[in-house]
């Protein structure tokens, strides 16, 4: 196990470079094996649910060469389906949750896959049914085999249908979307997730030769195709890293370039940043963060008191609240917090607490923030990182705190953000990585 040593209280400056799409990355990863054809994806990030979902791949048969940092090449010519059906590959699944997405391009292509819980954060319950009725609708029958705790899904040949999925969840959305490319016939799915993720795989795959309309839309209309063949794919920013790098400008910068953060794709984040008064310039593809000396929370028209809540694209996502809750912590004014998605991500504040924060935790979902407006800062403490986007907000308010802070449990973060200590301690932060 390791951990971050952090002395805080270093204002960051200079240019910061966001790394490809990990959520993205691992959707299209999985669409390669859809194809025995040769896929190349670019802009790969070098993070550890990435890696382990390749080496998952290479285990199951599929030839991976890295050509150059970040971009891989994937062909599925031949696939190990007697290692699908086994107890360790059952075992290294239910320690990924993005190895759910290979079951519908596994359904799809080999007619049968096997279903595990997966891993991944422990934020609250995240069920898997939309997944399971989607395919369900799209004609795969399902066998629970109890002491195994695993259910084999199979179909000779998935059929297209018009589905309404029962909530827009984007790996849910991901998964159906490739198992119908290759189903007979038409598939309609309403209330589709359409976060720009979603809209580059669908592009990818009609790259591939898939007929998908209404692309970026809640409404999607898969006209199935016997066949895929190969393709090249680039991988945008991740929009989780840039939200969390303009938090980390907003906290602790005095300057901040974030690079080909591209901008267009980012919804409403920046705006979010901006209702709690941080100054955000967009040029080009790039977005300057200025030094924030204080920054006031915004009230809605009516004077109200400003509430931040998640909701699915092109709503607030639910990945960036952890971040935002610490960057009020020195805002002035007062802002409610509103995690609906998910009921455990909000536990994390009571470490926010212990560093001096005025937080109260209303209930799982609801937090309300009273900004310090930087008349007092953050104490330094040791904590633990529950989950990614927690581990890297609570090393954002380290960070801004005075004295030395020290977070262990950061294969966590690492999950999910590449290099952090080294491309933080570039900007002028000082974070040690540590063996516990």
């Amino acid at each position: 196990m390791a951990s971050f040593k952090i002395e805080g209280g270093h204002l960051l400056s200079g240019t910061i470079t966001p790394q490809g799409a990990k959520n993205e990355a691992l959707q299209v990863i999985c669409a390669s094996l859809l194809t025995s054809d040769e896929v190349t994806i670019c802009n790969v990030p070098n993070i550890r649910d990435v890696n382990n979902l390749i080496q998952l791949l290479c285990d199951i048969g599929v030839s991976v060469e890295k050509k150059s940092p970040g971009t891989f090449t994937f062909r599925a010519a031949s696939l190990r389906m007697d290692y699908l059906e086994s107890d360790q590959f059952v075992h290294q699944c239910s320690q990924l949750r993005g190895s759910v997405l290979m079951i519908g391009p596994l359904l799809a292509r080999m007619g049968k896959a096997v279903i595990t819980k997966p891993g991944g954060d422990k934020i609250g319950r995240r069920r898997l049914d939309t997944h399971f009725l989607g395919f369900k609708s799209l004609g795969a029958q399902f066998r629970h085999i109890p002491e195994r705790n695993l259910y084999e899904i199979g179909a000779k040949r998935l059929k297209g249908t018009y589905m309404l999925l029962d909530e827009a969840s984007v790996t849910g959305t991901a998964n159906i979307v490739m198992a119908a490319v290759l189903a007979r016939g038409t598939t309609t799915i309403y209330n589709a997730a359409c976060e720009p993720y979603v809209q580059q795989l669908c592009n990818m795959l009609n790259q591939m030769g898939a007929r998908i309309s209404g692309i970026g839309s809640n409404l999607l209309t898969i006209e199935g195709v016997t066949s895929l063949h190969g393709t090249s794919h680039t991988l945008l920013p991740d929009m989780i890293e840039v939200g969390s790098f303009i938090g980390m400008a907003a906290m602790c910068g005095d300057g901040v370039r974030i690079k080909n953060a591209a901008p267009k794709q980012l919804g409403i984040i920046p705006d979010a940043f901006r209702r709690l008064g941080i100054k955000i310039k967009t040029e080009g593809e790039d977005i300057m963060v200025p030094r924030q000396r204080h920054y006031v929370v915004d009230s809605f028209i009516d004077g109200t008191i400003m509430t931040l809540a998640d909701a699915p694209w092109p709503g607030l996502t639910p990945d960036l609240l952890s971040v935002l809750i610490v960057v009020a912590t020195q805002a002035r004014g007062t802002v409610l917090f509103h995690q609906k998605m998910f009921e455990s991500r909000l536990f994390f504040v009571d470490k926010l607490i212990d560093m001096g924060a005025q937080i109260i935790l209303c209930d799982p979902h609801r937090a309300v923030v009273v900004g310090h407006d930087r008349k007092l800062t953050l104490r330094a403490q040791r904590m633990s990182s529950p989950d990614i986007r927690a581990g890297i907000a609570l090393l954002i308010a380290a960070m801004s705190a005075q004295g030395v802070s020290q977070i262990s449990n950061i294969e966590q973060i690492d999950r999910g953000y590449e290099n952090i200590e080294g491309r933080l301690n570039a900007l002028g932060a000082k974070i040690e990585r540590v063996d516990s």
